[in-house]
């Protein structure tokens, strides 16, 4: 089936991002678009692409949503056993996007990746709605399963199994970091002539300059 689609189009427009207009580090800058990325987009504000590669350099990427962040990087968080987790624990660097359409906005965010401390992911952990804290025990993240009536029946095994006690952190699950080595952000605008900052450590220091569209 071949379809037809080079005419979907859509003009960029937006405030102009200017190297003098920018901080020296980019954190704060990353701060101020994700709070303008939550109140315009919602609860999907935090939805961020997280790429790895295997050990074939073969990439892959999926949706994971960002549960922190500061200075010192990016958190999220995941089962430990899955595709990306055993991915990382050979080839511990990544990329992330955050791409906020009502803003016209991307941001892209490359670095090495590490695990949180056991006392953070547990902090989370105990955060987390009950029905999210179970699911963390019941999901064998990205191994084959027969059907859903797997699921479901290993569902009820742990709803019983946890009735009436609290759910601790089970050992496969728990948080990454990636630690920014570069964040480039972009701003849309009319003609396709977008602007691009980009944020690069060298030496323990931020460089920024200005790249082309």
């Amino acid at each position: 089936m071949t379809r037809d689609i080079a005419d979907i189009r859509r003009d960029y427009e937006g405030g102009r991002l200017d190297e003098d207009g920018t901080p020296q580090t980019p954190f704060t800058l990353f701060d101020e678009w994700f709070q303008l990325a939550l109140e315009s987009e919602g609860d999907d504000g935090n939805a961020m692409t997280l790429a790895t590669a295997d050990t074939q350099g073969l990439p892959h990427a999926r949706i994971v949503l960002l549960k922190g962040y500061d200075e010192q990087g990016m958190v999220f968080y995941t089962n430990y056993h899955s595709h990306k987790g055993s991915e990382l624990a050979n080839v511990p660097q990544a990329a992330l996007v955050f791409w906020w359409p009502s803003l016209s906005r991307q941001v892209r965010v490359e670095g090495r990746v590490e695990q949180v401390s056991a006392e953070e992911s547990d902090r989370y952990f105990a955060s987390r709605p009950r029905g999210s804290q179970l699911g963390a025990w019941i999901a064998t993240q990205s191994v084959e399963i027969p059907d859903r009536h797997w699921l479901e029946e290993r569902q009820s095994r742990y709803e019983q199994l946890y009735a009436e006690q609290e759910i601790a952190r089970p050992a496969h699950w728990g948080g990454y970091r990636l630690v920014p080595e570069m964040l480039e952000f972009w701003q849309g605008q009319p003609s396709r002539l977008h602007d691009r900052i980009r944020y690069e450590q060298r030496d323990g220091d931020w460089h920024k300059y200005r790249l082309a569209p």
